[in-house]
C-alpha cells in the first residue's frame, strides 16, 4: 500500500514525543508498505542529517518550511476567522497547495496525519485517511488555564473552546482514528469515541537499557524543556518538592535535562540543581541519576521519558495523571506522588533502601518490555490503516 504521511514536525531529532511517535510509525509502516513523507518546518534544524535519517524508510520526502511571518499571518487569520490558534499557526494556503500537488503526483491509497494540527490540510479529500490524535489538545489547554497568567488565561479559555469544538468536527471527516490511550480517548469531544482505536507509543528496548555510568545525582527529569507541562513539572520539583527534601538530604542533587530550557527552567538553577540543554544521547542523563521523577501536573498523553527510563531500570515516580495512560502498577511498577509531601516521602525510600529501589526499578522494566513494543503497536495501526472500517 502506498501511504502518505502529514506531519506537524520534521521527525528528528527525537527530542519531542511527537516526533519520536512519528518517527517510529514511519519506520515500521515502511516495512510492507511505500511511504511519501511530507513534514512541516518552523524551526532551524539539520534538514541533511533530517533527511538522512527518515530517508531509508521513505520513497519520498518533502520538507515544508514555514515562515515567521507566515505562522503570525496565519494565527492572526485564525484568532478572526474562530479556528484554534494551534490550527492558524500550522496551516498556510502555500502550503496547502505544495501538499495537494504532492498527494495529486503520487496518487496515494491512505492519507495519514499525525494531529489535529495537520487535519486541515487533508480533511476533505476523497481519499481513505487516519487521524492520529495523539493527545487530546482541548484538555492539555484546559489544565494550563488553572497556572496560567492573568493576561494569558483568556486567550487559553478560548482556545480550550475553540478546540473543544475542533476535535468533535474533524472525527467525522477521517475513515480511522487513532489515539495514544484509553484516558484520552475517553477526553475526545464527540458521541461515537469509543471507535477510536489505541495506539500506544512504545520504546525501543534495544536503545534503552540498563547502562553502567557513575550516579553523580539523586534525581533526573528529562524531555523538551520549553514544553510548558515540563516547565511547569520543573517548577513543581524545584518549589514544591525540594524544600521538604532538604529537610532529610540537605545535599540532594537534581538533574534537569533536556532541549531548550525554558527561562522559568533555567531560573531553578542552584547548588542542588543543574539544569542542562540538549544532550547527544539522552541514556547518559537517565543512567547519571538514582531515581527518575516526573511529577506532571498538566498535559495529556503518554510519557516516553517514563518508558525510557523504565526501560534503563531506572526506579521512577510520577502523577497519578501520567499513570492514567501508562498504567503501570503504584508501589510494584512505579511510585506514585499525590502532593509534595507524599513525592519526598517516595524519594527518600528509595535514597534509602536500595533492595526497595532495585525491586522497583525490576518490576517496571519488566512491565514496560510486557506492553510496550513499537513493532506490536505499529501492526495494529497497518490493520487499521488497510481495514475497511
Amino acid at each position: 500500500m502506498k501511504i502518505f504521511v502529514l506531519l506537524p514536525r520534521i521527525p528528528y531529532p527525537l527530542e519531542k514525543g511527537d516526533k519520536l511517535r512519528a518517527f517510529n510509525h514511519v519506520k515500521h509502516l515502511s516495512e510492507s508498505n511505500e511511504i511519501i513523507l511530507c513534514a512541516l518546518n518552523d524551526t532551524k534544524i539539520d534538514k541533511q542529517n533530517a533527511f538522512q535519517a527518515v530517508q531509508p524508510y521513505v520513497s519520498s520526502v518533502t520538507f515544508i518550511d514555514r515562515s515567521w511571518f507566515c505562522r503570525f499571518v496565519n494565527l492572526i487569520k485564525a484568532f478572526f476567522n474562530g479556528k484554534p490558534l494551534q490550527l492558524g499557526y500550522f496551516y498556510s494556503k502555500k502550503a496547502k497547495k505544495k501538499i495537494r500537488r504532492i498527494i495529486d503526483e503520487n496518487q496515494p491509497d491512505h492519507l495519514f496525519c499525525q494531529l489535529v494540527r495537520t487535519a486541515e490540510y487533508i480533511k476533505d479529500l476523497d481519499i481513505p485517511k487516519t487521524i492520529d490524535y495523539q493527545d487530546v489538545f482541548s484538555k492539555g489547554v484546559e489544565r494550563r488555564i488553572h497556572t496560567a497568567s492573568f493576561i494569558l488565561k483568556p486567550f487559553l479559555r478560548m482556545e480550550y473552546r475553540r478546540l473543544l469544538k475542533y476535535e468533535h468536527m474533524i472525527f467525522d471527516h477521517f475513515d480511522h482514528k487513532v489515539i495514544i490511550s484509553k484516558p484520552d480517548r475517553d477526553l475526545i469531544p464527540h458521541p461515537q469515541k469509543e471507535n477510536i482505536h489505541i495506539i500506544m507509543n512504545g520504546v525501543d528496548t534495544g536503545f534503552f537499557k540498563p547502562i553502567e555510568r557513575p550516579q553523580d545525582y539523586d534525581l533526573v527529569f528529562t524531555g523538551n524543556m520549553a514544553y510548558p507541562p515540563n516547565v511547569n513539572a520543573v517548577e513543581y520539583i524545584a518549589k514544591k518538592i525540594l524544600p521538604l527534601i532538604r529537610k532529610h538530604k540537605p545535599d540532594i542533587r537534581i538533574l534537569i535535562s533536556g532541549a531548550t530550557p525554558d527561562k522559568r527552567v533555567r531560573a531553578v538553577e542552584s547548588k542542588n540543581i543543574h539544569v542542562g540543554g540538549w544532550v547527544d544521547d539522552i541514556r547518559d542523563s537517565y543512567a547519571r541519576a538514582k531515581i527518575f521523577i516526573a511529577p506532571m501536573q498538566i498535559g495529556t498523553g503518554l510519557q516516553n521519558k517514563l518508558l525510557e527510563a523504565m526501560a534503563m531500570k531506572i526506579p521512577c515516580i510520577t502523577s497519578s495523571l501520567a499513570n492514567k495512560a501508562l498504567e503501570a502498577k503504584p508501589m510494584q511498577d512505579i511510585l506514585i506522588g499525590k502532593d509534595p509531601c507524599d513525592y519526598a516521602d517516595h524519594i527518600v525510600s528509595l535514597l534509602e533502601d536500595q533492595k526497595f529501589a532495585n525491586a522497583i526499578a525490576e518490576n517496571g522494566y519488566a512491565f514496560v518490555y510486557r506492553h510496550y513494543n513499537w513493532q506490536s503497536q505499529t501492526d495494529k495501526l497497518e490493520q487499521i490503516i488497510k481495514s475497511g472500517s
